[in-house]
């Protein structure tokens, strides 16, 4: 820059040859938004002692790249320089599932009895099956019923445990031929056994509520709130049900032998149960017009109930079935032996949300399938690192919402993937100095929110 004659003359000219130079002078550009933000949170957690590196990467890219393991190692390579071959990861998963998956499980019910002020008492149980698009079975994948609708697709069942607030607790794989109501007692009594617990609530839906699994947790000294199916209890049941007349949020308690059943009515509900049936009988009538509904289609599953034969040759709405339906619309049953006040015991049911919230991310954010392995232990240490990856994510989501983020954690981790930092050489020097590029808004708060 000149001073001349009172002007001001820039050297544009020396100013981007200076430029093109300190660009020249990049050795190095790296992704660093993952270490930074949830590779803090898995390391806060107490994953770090798992001394495996390879381990961390593997859960930190179930969150911002779920993709094979091979496209896992294109990543490293492209984004962070670090090279493992394939045979390498799957080397490391067989150690994970032979040597440290119930170490990984351990650390993980640590912190969440830490974060629950250290009691788990209450917890959540459910479900899912995960399918493969193979067409042989083998010993663990196996065909039965799918929750999402591939019946014809070999499938693995899998049981979760979470404690308030989602988080996770413990996860047990079963044979995809596997009744959902024979799943729950391992998974308690290996997790009540392992951590030495003297007291549990289990709280499941009403998928899980069968005789022999109600025998079992009452032997077993369980208590249990379990979601009741009020429709298909006795005559006298059902009549002291309908004899309530319950305002709107009123409750009542029904004495079943040794049991509690409560029932509950909301509008809100009732609201909601009508709109469904007339929106699946309206479904019904445009199919049974168009001449698609076959004596094949006569069964229980949802509104299908309603359909019946005339004179074994057409399909017909039985329409009394679905106005006496009618009268249950808004209420709701619980099946108990629980101590605990009618509220409590609503309230806890009304969490099984975040346990369908879990299955949820684990199949969509985290793309638990497809799973791209034969091998049994390897389909095991696959599940192992998603099990890891959700509770990652949950930590994230827990300390935004302390920290008053309005943030996602999914929002989070993609700001992270596009967090970069560079290397300069220093002209004329040895010496290299680091730079974030910290050029957006969201970057600052990150930095902000994860203190770099």
């Amino acid at each position: 820059m000149v001073d001349h004659c009172g002007q001001i003359n820039f050297d544009f000219d020396g100013e981007k040859l200076n430029a093109e130079k300190l660009l020249d002078s990049i050795t190095a550009h790296k992704q660093v938004g993952l270490e930074l933000t949830i590779g803090k949170v898995f390391d806060s957690i107490g994953f770090g002692v798992i001394e495996d590196e390879i381990f961390k990467w593997l859960v930190l890219y179930r969150l911002i790249y779920p993709k094979s393991k091979l496209k896992t190692t294109e990543y490293l390579h492209r984004y962070h320089g670090i090279d493992y071959d394939e045979n390498q990861i799957y080397r490391y998963l067989d150690k994970l599932n032979t040597e440290q998956k119930e170490i990984v499980q351990q650390i993980s019910f640590e912190h969440t009895k830490q974060i629950l002020d250290g009691e788990i008492s209450i917890v959540f149980y459910d479900v899912t099956t995960i399918y493969f698009e193979i067409e042989k079975e083998d010993e663990l994948r196996r065909t039965g019923f799918s929750k999402e609708g591939k019946h014809q697709n070999p499938q693995i069942v899998l049981g979760l445990l979470v404690a308030s607030n989602g988080y996770p607790l413990a996860y047990e794989i079963f044979n995809g031929s596997q009744f959902e109501g024979h799943t729950m007692l391992p998974v308690l009594e290996s997790f009540k056994r392992k951590y030495q617990l003297e007291r549990l609530v289990v709280v499941a839906d009403s998928g899980l509520l069968s005789k022999p699994n109600v025998k079992l947790l009452k032997e077993q000294n369980y208590e249990f709130i379990i979601g009741a199916r009020i429709k298909a209890e006795s005559s006298s049941i059902k009549k002291k049900i309908l004899d309530l007349r319950l305002s709107n949020l009123e409750t009542a308690i029904i004495k079943k032998e040794d049991l509690k059943l409560i029932v509950s009515y909301s509008e809100k509900r009732a609201k909601k149960d009508c709109h469904n049936r007339e929106r699946g009988i309206a479904r019904l009538e445009k199919q049974i017009t168009t001449g698609k509904l076959k004596k094949a289609h006569i069964n229980n599953k949802g509104y299908n109930k309603y359909l019946k034969i005339d004179n074994e040759i057409m399909v017909h709405i039985d329409y009394n079935k679905f106005y006496e339906d009618a009268k249950w619309d808004g209420l709701k049953g619980y099946l108990t032996n629980s101590p605990l006040k009618t509220n409590a015991i609503i309230e806890n049911y009304s969490h099984l949300w975040q346990i369908e919230t879990a299955f949820r991310v684990s199949k969509t954010d985290l793309k638990v399938r497809p799973i791209y392995h034969r091998l049994q232990k390897r389909i095991e240490a696959h599940i192992c690192l998603n099990f890891v990856a959700y509770k990652v994510y949950k930590e994230l989501e827990r300390i935004l919402k302390q920290k008053k983020s309005a943030l996602t954690p999914t929002k989070v981790i993609e700001i992270a993937a596009n967090l970069f930092e560079i290397e300069v050489k220093l002209p004329g020097s040895k010496e290299s100095i680091k730079k974030k590029l910290i050029l957006t808004e969201e970057h600052r708060e990150i930095a902000n929110l994860f203190d770099f």
